[in-house]
């Protein structure tokens, strides 16, 4: 979970967390502390003291949510990574089935992507990502409404080995077909966030957003099937 400022929302969801999880698998919950300038790093430790399977990750400064979730997969030592937004919008009782669906799929799903159904944001929010997840569709065919989505569960090791930029969250699904994975859709039902107010924006990254599409269509355009390669030996 990346979280900036967040600290009211970290006991809940971990809580949520522990409710949807415990005696199904065994996991770890991961923080990533991306730059807070409130309590949260102090809410995150103190709880750590009680519970054996909780981590934290610094990040001494802001560095975006795709950093955030990119360290948190760097750090995780489960095959399967989730993830979901830490402002309590992302109900983990969608968690296991999720996980599931990349545990069932037999290597083929290398992503199982919440979809939202009910959106509780404003409705400017709505009209901009309904625009943005229309472009994108268009342009890079990916076959998902909404990627805006922080549930999400994945192969470590196919995530890990993606291209990484700033925005990478955005576009997980396009660069996972990208790779010949397949992906799988789970509808999640959205809901008002706990406390605090979204850290995120539209028009500081609307054009950032319009050249990563740009770079990640070129990305899908310049993939090459991987070639067969055979080893010639020299016998005497």
């Amino acid at each position: 979970m990346p979280v900036r400022n967040e600290a009211g929302n970290v006991a809940p969801l971990i809580e949520e967390i522990a409710a949807a999880l415990d005696g199904r698998w065994r996991y770890e919950i991961i923080y990533v502390n991306d730059g807070s300038t409130d309590a949260t790093p102090a809410v995150i430790a103190a709880i750590m003291k009680s519970r054996a399977n909780l981590r934290r990750i610094d990040h001494a400064s802001s560095s975006g949510q795709s950093a955030a979730v990119r360290s948190g997969g760097r750090a995780a030592h489960g095959a399967i990574v989730a993830t979901l937004d830490g402002d309590g919008q992302n109900n983990p009782a969608f968690l296991p089935d999720l996980i599931a669906a990349v545990q069932n799929g037999g290597g083929r799903v290398g992503l199982a992507a919440g979809q939202r159904v009910g959106r509780k944001d404003t409705g400017f929010k709505k009209l901009q990502s309904r625009i943005a997840n229309t472009v994108r569709n268009a342009i890079l065919r990916d076959g998902t409404r909404d990627t805006g989505c922080g549930l999400k569960a994945f192969p470590r090791e196919a995530f890990l080995s993606m291209p990484y930029f700033d925005g990478l969250h955005r576009f997980v699904p396009a660069l996972m077909r990208r790779e010949g994975y397949d992906i799988a859709y789970v509808d999640v039902i959205d809901r008002p966030r706990h406390s605090g107010v979204s850290n995120y924006g539209f028009f500081d990254r609307v054009w950032i957003g319009i050249m990563d599409l740009a770079g990640v269509w070129w990305l899908i355009r310049r993939k090459k099937p991987t070639p067969v390669a055979t080893e010639v030996t020299c016998h005497e």
